[in-house]
C-alpha cells in the first residue's frame, strides 16, 4: 500500500512545525542560560508564543499544525481527527522535537538541560499546573479552530497568545510545557528523564478535559436529543 501524497505532506508539516517550535522555544532557554540571562524569562515566553503563532499561520492549512501529541489525541477523542492518523502524527511530532533538541545539543554541548522541563516544587504541584494550562490551551484551540471563519483567521494569534501567557506566569514553576513532545525531546537529549511522566500524562489529560468541555458547551438541542434518544 502506497502512502498518499497528502499524508506525506501532513507528516512533513508536523515534523517541520514541531522542529521549529522546539528549536526556537527551548533554544531561547538555552541561549538565555549561555548568555547570562540576555533573553530573560519574559523573552523566552514571548519566543514560545511567537513561534507557535508563526507555525500555525505557516502550516495550519497543510496539517492543522497540531505540533502536540496531546492536541492530536484530543481531536481524535471526539472524532474530529482520523484515528488511523494519530500514531503517524505523534511520531512526526516527536521526530521533529528530537531533531530540534539534538541540534541544540550539537550547537551548545556544554548546556546540561537543553530546555528540559523540571518542576521547581513538587511533582503534584506541576502536574496540576500542567493539567490546567493544557485545559485552557485546548479550549482555546477548539473555539478558534471550530468556530466561525472570522475566529479562524485569528487562530494563530489567539493560540500563540495563550502559550505566551501561560509560559509567562507558570514557566518558572512547572516549565509550562503543555506538550509531551516538547518535554520528551530535551529530556532524552539531556538525560533528565526523572519527571517526564507528568509532562506526558498531565497535558494529555488536560487536553481531553478541554475538548470534552468544549463539546458540552457547544452542544445543540438537536445533538442533545440525539444523544438522549
Amino acid at each position: 500500500m502506497f502512502i498518499k501524497l497528502k499524508d506525506i505532506q501532513n507528516y512533513v508539516s508536523e515534523i517541520t512545525g514541531t522542529t521549529a517550535m522546539v528549536f526556537c522555544g527551548t533554544g531561547a532557554m538555552v541561549i538565555d542560560q549561555q548568555s547570562g540571562g540576555a533573553i530573560t524569562h519574559v523573552g523566552v515566553a514571548i519566543t514560545f508564543g511567537l513561534i507557535v503563532s508563526a507555525m500555525i499561520y505557516a502550516l495550519g492549512d497543510v496539517s492543522g499544525a497540531h505540533m502536540n501529541p496531546a492536541v492530536t489525541i484530543a481531536f481524535a477523542a471526539i472524532k474530529l481527527f482520523p484515528t488511523k492518523q494519530v500514531i503517524p502524527y505523534i511520531l512526526s511530532q516527536v521526530m521533529g522535537a528530537l531533531i530540534a533538541s539534538f541540534t541544540l545539543k550539537y550547537l551548545f554541548p556544554q548546556n546540561k538541560m537543553l530546555g528540559a522541563t523540571i518542576p521547581t516544587g513538587s511533582e503534584g504541584q506541576s502536574f496540576i499546573l500542567e493539567f490546567i494550562l493544557t485545559f485552557i490551551l485546548m479550549l482555546t484551540i477548539m473555539q478558534v479552530a471550530k468556530g466561525s471563519k472570522e475566529k479562524g483567521l485569528f487562530a494563530g494569534l489567539a493560540i500563540g497568545s495563550v502559550v505566551l501567557l501561560e509560559a509567562m506566569f507558570a514557566g518558572p514553576i512547572c516549565g509550562a510545557s503543555m506538550n509531551p513532545a516538547r518535554s520528551l525531546s530535551p529530556a532524552i537529549a539531556s538525560g533528565h528523564l526523572e519527571h517526564l511522566w507528568l509532562y506526558i500524562t498531565a497535558p494529555i489529560a488536560g487536553a481531553l478535559l478541554g475538548v470534552f468541555t468544549w463539546k458540552f458547551l457547544n452542544l445543540t438541542h438537536s445533538e442533545e436529543a440525539a444523544e438522549t434518544a
